[in-house]
């Protein structure tokens, strides 16, 4: 592509900034031309910024590693560099919601790993196989803020992806209630173990925020568009533990399911396998071929070994098994640094990009 789209990556001095950098590099749609960070961080070099905080496993890429840092607040700063915005900023609900709107009115579309948004009732939370239909309530968003371009588009919980794309071809069958336990790994908190020593041979039974997060979202990803805004859905009945283990990446969820009309082994199985979405449809680039992969083994999926499956953008599955007290029980795994947040963002940023919203 000669001409590509020039992008913003705002927090890039977090992991999940830097997660954005690094699959940012080379892509066929988007160039970073911009990195923002907090006033502390605005002025120096990139690669100065982030020095002995920088926690992928690929070096900082070339292209990047010598921008200036810009101050996030500096929003003629960011749009004279660039045409949108990636926002992964650690900041309070309300300061985000502030940021990404200011943004938004100055006629650049974010795409937003934060939370702050996610239950703005005229901005699109997309997990983009399960419901794109929803980016139509942008148009809504845009009327209210008075943009021809600029609009706010979120991601969901990294944990949720763990689990909610196998139910969602299976609601068909009239899911009823849903018991969810998540174990999720400690960079879903910006950690790694050299930073966070605490959980290496250790557990911690609670995440903040997180329960409330992984019951609600999964509605809110099955609604509906309707007079623009998002009505989530009424059903299933959803609860949640959410725990913290020692692993680097990957969300790994143990999921029970009630059905109105219990499927058998062969449908549910069959489902997965065809469970494909619009990203496939349209080959996006960060798209994985097959959506949901069901491993036969007893002892899969497992983190270290299945959560990089198709560039870490496929979700696995395993141990689908009757229960005693449940139709149906299996586990679940998704890598929570990539799909869960900066490749489910840039998967979203694609299908904007593929379907006109980025015009």
């Amino acid at each position: 592509m000669a001409d590509k789209m020039k992008v913003c990556v705002v927090g890039a001095t977090g992991m999940v900034g830097q997660r954005f950098v690094t699959l940012l590099d080379g892509h066929p749609y988007f160039e970073v031309t911009a990195v923002a960070a907090s006033a502390r961080s605005a002025g120096s070099r990139y690669g100065d910024a982030v020095g002995g905080r920088w926690k992928m496993k690929t070096a900082i890429p070339g292209g990047v590693r010598d921008l200036p840092v810009i101050d996030a607040a500096d929003t003629d700063a960011i749009k004279a560099r660039a045409d949108m915005v990636f926002c992964a900023v650690n900041m309070k609900k309300d300061e985000i919601l502030a940021l990404e709107e200011k943004y938004a009115r100055a006629e650049l579309p974010v795409v937003s790993n934060n939370s702050a948004n996610r239950w703005t009732p005229d901005v699109p939370m997309v997990v983009p196989e399960i419901n794109p239909g929803h980016l139509e309530v942008i148009k809504a968003q845009r009327a209210r803020l008075g943009t021809k371009r600029g609009f706010i588009a979120v991601k969901p919980n990294c944990s949720i992806q763990s689990y909610v794309p196998m139910l969602t071809p299976l609601l068909k069958y009239g899911v009823k209630e849903v018991v969810a336990t998540t174990y999720q790994a400690i960079s879903g908190a910006g950690k790694t173990f050299s930073d966070w020593p605490e959980m290496i041979d250790n557990v911690i039974p609670y995440i903040g925020g997180e329960e409330e997060k992984s019951e609600r979202e999964p509605l809110r990803v099955w609604g509906r568009v309707e007079n623009g805004a998002i009505v989530p859905a009424e059903a299933p009945l959803i609860t949640t533990q959410c725990i913290r283990v020692p692993v680097s990446d990957g969300h790994t969820a143990a999921v029970f399911v009630n059905f109105e009309n219990k499927p058998t082994k062969e449908q549910i199985l069959k489902d997965w396998a065809e469970f494909r979405g619009l990203p496939q449809e349209l080959e996006l680039p960060s798209a994985p071929k097959k959506f949901i992969t069901y491993f036969e083994e007893d002892n899969r999926p497992q983190a270290n070994l299945d959560r990089d499956l198709y560039g870490g953008m496929g979700v696995s599955a395993g141990r689908l098994r009757e229960d005693s007290l449940f139709d149906w029980k299996f586990v679940g795994l998704s890598h929570n640094t990539l799909r869960g947040a900066a490749g489910g963002g840039l998967l979203t940023a694609e299908l904007l990009f593929r379907t006109g919203w980025l015009d």
